[in-house]
């Protein structure tokens, strides 16, 4: 198990004993329903995405929906200064 050999897994598992003591068996099985709660969250991200991908290759193609329409982007214009900047550093020697 993850690469470990006996002897190291005996010595997490006293660790384990000694910090946890009496409360080792809730400990482990909230680690446990941990566990199980994310596997069944990906599972369910995986399904969202399965039936999002399904969804959009059943989708009818004569009209394109609106996220397929290409978007008109407009830059901001160009407004040049209503002034003429002022040089201080020639006239000042």
């Amino acid at each position: 198990m993850f690469g470990a050999h006996p002897m190291e897994m005996l010595i997490v598992g006293i660790v384990a004993l000694l910090l946890f003591g009496k409360r080792l068996p809730e400990v482990a099985r909230s680690l446990g329903k941990g566990i199980t709660e994310f596997k069944k969250g990906v599972r369910g991200i995986e399904d969202d995405a399965e039936t999002a991908s399904s969804y959009s290759s059943s989708r009818p193609s004569s009209r394109p929906a609106a996220e397929d329409r290409p978007v008109e982007t407009t830059a901001p214009k160009f407004e040049p200064p209503k002034f003429e900047p002022n040089d201080t550093s020639s006239s000042a020697s």
